[in-house]
């Protein structure tokens, strides 16, 4: 009997079904459930950012770069609402970062072994300590420096120095977001090795790339000076090569329980 033009689909399905596996518009529809979950966790976060905007701007103000400038300036109406979005948004990254990594996790599962899953999920709470760890060198090493030498040299210009609100947080915010989220990179490429998308011989090829990148990044955020892009570019660098060891030491787990599955699948051969 003829097979209806529909039954092929139908047939590829169900045998997709009998393996566990999932077909590409399954994939792509998990992937957008987990990219839902990410976006509505942002906009809670931004929602509960703005309770805690005006404490963390009261904070930020009352700090010895603030308090050097003497006093801020609004130059539009507009300057309000934009310092409680951007507070908003900074607070929103703390939860939402490490739920990112678990949603990844949770996309990729089905494709791990058991022992796999596991070793990946573990980084998952790292990536809250690994964001805090970021704000931290960002705003108390970085951002002093770039903010003593931009003042220095306005100084020494004999400018009269008024500041707009919106510009010292907007200066303050793209210095700290950006080097906050690349200390998460040691982590997310340990990630993609346990999960066998990287190799540690992979992330050496493109060392080069990588390094050229981080001073680039180390330029962009700092004063135009040698001393401070060193003194960024340089814990951008180490977080790289710490990322190619730790990736080496899971690869090297790979290969040591591949190697055991391997020795029980042929003694389980012989026996049979």
């Amino acid at each position: 009997m003829a097979s209806r033009p529909g039954d092929k689909p139908v047939r590829e399905r169900k045998l997709l079904s009998d393996a566990g596996l999932m077909s590409l518009m399954e994939h792509l529809g998990e992937l957008r459930k987990r990219i839902f979950i990410v976006m509505l966790a942002l906009i809670a976060g931004l929602v509960l950012g703005l309770f805690f905007a005006k404490p963390m701007y009261g904070y930020l103000t009352a700090t010895e770069q603030a308090k050097e400038i003497g006093g801020f300036h609004t130059f539009s109406l507009w300057d309000g609402i934009g310092i409680y979005m951007k507070f908003a948004f900074i607070i929103a990254l703390i939860p939402v970062v490490p739920l990112a990594f678990y949603q990844l996790w949770a996309f990729v599962k089905p494709a791990l072994r058991k022992h796999e899953q596991k070793a990946a999920l573990r980084y998952v709470p790292y990536a809250l300590l690994m964001l805090l760890l970021g704000i931290s060198f960002s705003y108390f090493v970085v951002f002093p420096m770039a903010f003593t030498f931009t003042t220095e040299i306005s100084k020494s210009l004999g400018l009269e120095e008024t500041y707009g609100i919106v510009q010292y947080l907007t200066f303050l915010v793209n210095i700290v977001v950006p080097i906050s989220l690349l200390f998460e990179l040691p982590l997310l490429l340990m990630f993609l090795t346990a999960i066998r998308i990287l190799t540690p011989a992979g992330l050496r090829k493109m060392r080069r790339v990588a390094y050229f990148v981080m001073l680039v990044i180390g330029v962009t955020v700092t004063p135009p000076d040698v001393v401070s892009d060193v003194l960024v570019a340089v814990p951008l660098i180490l977080l790289y090569e710490l990322s190619i060891l730790m990736c080496a030491r899971i690869y090297r787990r790979q290969q040591q329980k591949d190697a055991e599955f391997e020795q029980q699948y042929e003694a389980a051969a012989v026996t049979e």
